[in-house]
């Protein structure tokens, strides 16, 4: 009798174990991990991996806020990075085509390098051509490392950056905080937020270039696309916007139903030429004063079945189609990237607002809180 019990007790034991052993490798799978990625500017450099319950990982670094891969499921549940990029730091520095960066103090083209703000004029480093791109030059937000933070009770980490005063030319110490929350429900929610005190223009948004089949894996131009916008910014020669908002209909630019990206991206268009391929920035459809989250594209794939969906509360969104991707990189896996081979959803302010008074005003003064919000959905049909 005693040794059935024995032999009870220890086989409960054994039940139990297993169990704390499942449940502590099952909160292992899930959440926040941190490791050591090197560093830069003397500061440590760490990765922060975001593992939700469907397996969808996330993984990004305090440098530059850079997303480095995100891994997603097809419509048969193999996994695959959807985002374009390097396998180690150092392939990060530089990077060109801002690779899955924070882009800022703004986002975008900044016409001439000059914008005038209280009567006074300011003078940014030129980086594109005659004009200036995603912040200028050397200590922009894609090139600092950030201070990290997991989050406390979400599967997220958040970044913070104090932009000083005169950095590449802007006005105003900017204290910014952009948050990666991976939900259950396969989203990524980019929250940016920030405060100065000096009237300042600010434009942040996420650079990753996508490709649904998988980063390394062909073209992406027969990936369909549904953009919300019934106009959108067209360009000038150097890329900066006329202050023209054109109607996308009866133009290569009208996605408002899906379309293949390559139905049309070659067609003998004045803006196609100018833009190498799409990079533009789309008009997002709102009502008055809604400033909500709206639907801005609805990407799919159709030989995995990948879904992606961007909301946000950003008035426009840059599509860029990878046009000066030129073999010349290589990256993940030993995969070259070639022309078109990821496409970009860069949910904004328009490019040069600064200097459009027409276009919605992307200045922030002291007092004030720039708040907004962009979400990655992932899905398979």
């Amino acid at each position: 009798m005693m040794r059935k019990q024995l032999v009870l007790v220890t086989y409960l034991c054994a039940i139990a174990s297993s169990g704390l052993l499942l449940a502590q490798s099952s909160k292992q799978n899930s959440g926040v991990q941190t490791q050591p990625f090197g560093s830069r500017d003397g500061r440590p450099v760490n990765v922060y991996t975001l593992t939700n319950s469907h397996r969808v990982e996330v993984r990004a670094m305090n440098y530059g806020g850079i997303i480095l891969s995100i891994r997603v499921p097809d419509r048969k549940g193999q996994l695959a990075d959807v985002v374009l990029g390097h396998e180690k730091m150092e392939g990060y520095i530089p990077n060109p085509p801002y690779f899955g960066a924070i882009v800022g103090r703004y986002a975008n083209r900044i016409a001439n390098g000059t914008f005038t703000l209280d009567g006074k004029t300011y003078t940014l480093p030129k980086n594109d051509g005659p004009n200036t791109l995603h912040g200028g030059l050397t200590r922009t937000f894609d090139k600092v490392v950030w201070d990290a933070e997991p989050l406390k009770g979400k599967t997220g980490v958040a970044f913070s950056y104090l932009s000083k005063d005169g950095e590449e030319g802007f006005p105003g110490n900017l204290k910014v905080k952009v948050t990666y929350t991976l939900t259950d429900s396969n989203e990524l929610v980019i929250d940016y937020e920030a405060t100065t005190d000096k009237s300042t223009p600010i434009n942040v948004s996420q650079h990753s270039y996508f490709n649904l089949k998988g980063e390394g894996n062909g073209e992406i131009l027969d990936h369909e696309i549904l953009i919300n916008a019934d106009r959108f910014t067209p360009v000038d020669k150097t890329l900066i916007p006329t202050g023209e908002l054109r109607p996308v209909k009866g133009t290569p630019f009208d996605f408002t139903t899906s379309t293949k990206i390559g139905a049309r991206i070659d067609d003998n268009y004045e803006q196609l030429v100018l833009g190498h391929g799409y990079d533009h920035n789309w008009v997002l459809n709102r009502k008055d004063k809604d400033t909500g989250l709206v639907l801005a594209a609805r990407v799919y794939e159709p030989t995995t079945g990948r879904v992606l969906e961007v909301s946000t509360t950003q008035p426009g969104v840059q599509f860029y189609t990878g046009n000066f991707l030129d073999g010349t990189i290589t990256g993940k896996q030993g995969h070259v990237y070639k022309r078109r081979y990821g496409l970009c959803l860069e949910t904004q302010h328009f490019p040069d607002s600064p200097n459009h008074p027409d276009f919605p005003s992307t200045i922030l003064k002291p007092g004030e809180k720039f708040e907004q919000k962009t979400v990655f959905k992932f899905s398979a049909k």
